[in-house]
């Protein structure tokens, strides 16, 4: 199981949140992040899967408002950190050497 996190949503972060979720236009990802922000005020909840999914989604999408990306931002602070695994393999690529002049 991975390591809680010792985070919580602050203050602008719910207020953005909050906004997001009254907005008529905000799309599903943007309410699902925020509703996960508001979720973890005031306590040491993490983030699950889903809700990082979205607010990724949100991150990266060019029309997300300010507020939805603030809330987005916040519920991804939040995400537990990934269990410590194996190490990847190594490239087999042979690494490129100057040759002399």
């Amino acid at each position: 199981m991975a390591a809680k996190k010792n985070e919580s949503t602050g203050k602008k972060a719910a207020t953005a949140a909050a906004k997001t979720l009254r907005s008529k236009t905000a799309s599903k990802a943007e309410k699902t992040a925020a509703a996960s922000a508001l979720t973890q005020v005031g306590n040491k909840k993490v983030t699950g899967k889903k809700a990082a999914a979205a607010a990724a989604k949100v991150i990266h999408d060019p029309k997300a408002s300010k507020a939805a990306k603030t809330a987005a931002a916040s519920t991804l602070t939040q995400k537990p950190d990934k269990p410590a695994g194996k190490p990847k393999a190594k490239s087999k690529a042979t690494p490129k050497t100057k040759k002399a002049a």
